[in-house]
Formats: structure tokens, sequence, C-alpha cells
């Protein structure tokens, strides 16, 4: 679980923290796992809540800062992550701004839906869309600002 506290966290010691607040909420919570469907879904879930827990409490949910900060990105093709390994990616994905990381996070990585992330982070399904579509366009231009390094 600890690559998924950092995909949400993208540091370190807050990635710990919240692998901690995790698996107390797991163990706490081992007698209301009933037996549907794989224990590591069910877990997952416990741990992207406790991740998104933490993010509300630090207010890294805020979504107005980085919308703004994405406007005049242009999107690229998508060719350009095939030169990427999983780990370098990774990185990226970190770096993303907490807003953009946690939907994509949540949408391409997780699974969810939009309406899914929209409840769960108190957010419309076009933010989420929106969330998403800049998330992509920033780690684009990312990855093209390395190609030209």
């Amino acid at each position: 679980m600890f690559p998924l506290c950092m995909r949400y966290a993208g540091d370190r010691a807050v990635a710990e923290d919240m692998l901690q607040d995790g698996f107390i909420t797991l163990f706490t919570r081992l007698d209301s796992y009933k037996g549907e469907g794989s224990f590591e879904g069910w877990a997952r879930r416990i741990f992207v809540t406790t991740a998104l827990m933490s993010l509300r409490k630090k207010d890294a949910l805020k979504m107005s800062e980085e919308i703004d900060s994405a406007r005049g990105m242009k999107a690229e093709t998508m060719s350009q992550t095939q030169a990427l390994n999983y780990k370098e990616l990774m990185e990226l994905v970190m770096e993303l701004p907490p807003g953009f990381r946690t939907v994509f996070n949540m949408y391409a990585i997780e699974g969810f839906s939009h309406k899914e992330i929209g409840d769960m982070l108190g957010i419309s399904e076009t933010t989420s869309r929106t969330q998403l579509s800049r998330a992509r366009t920033w780690l684009q231009n990312k990855i093209k600002e390395r190609e030209n390094v």
C-alpha cells in the first residue's frame, strides 16, 4: 500500500503517515470485512479514503490554484510516454500539483468514475474531468521538457 500512499502524497514522510493511518484504520475495521470481493480491493479502498482524508486535513485539495497554473498548456500526443518506464512516470505523477495528482490517481490508477471522484472529493463531475485533462496535459508537458533536456 505504500506506493498507493506515495502517489497521493508526493512526499515520503507524508506517505508514511498515510500508510500508518491506513493500517490503523484497516486493523480497527477488520471485523467489517465480509469476505465479499477481494481483500486487497477492500484494503485499497481504506487506504485511498485515508489518503484523501489526510489531503483534506491539509487543505491540499483546493482546486483553483492548480487549475489556474495549467492555463496555456498544450496537449501533445501520448506517444511521448512510451519512452518512459514506470518509475519515471510515477516520479512525474508525484510532482503533479495536489489537485491534479489526486484526481489522476483516483481515475487513471484506482479506476474510480468521475461521479465517484466528485462525490468523494466534494466537487462536480465536470471539475473532476477538467482536473484529469489538465493533469494529463501537465504530465505531457513535463515529459516533453525531459526529452528536450
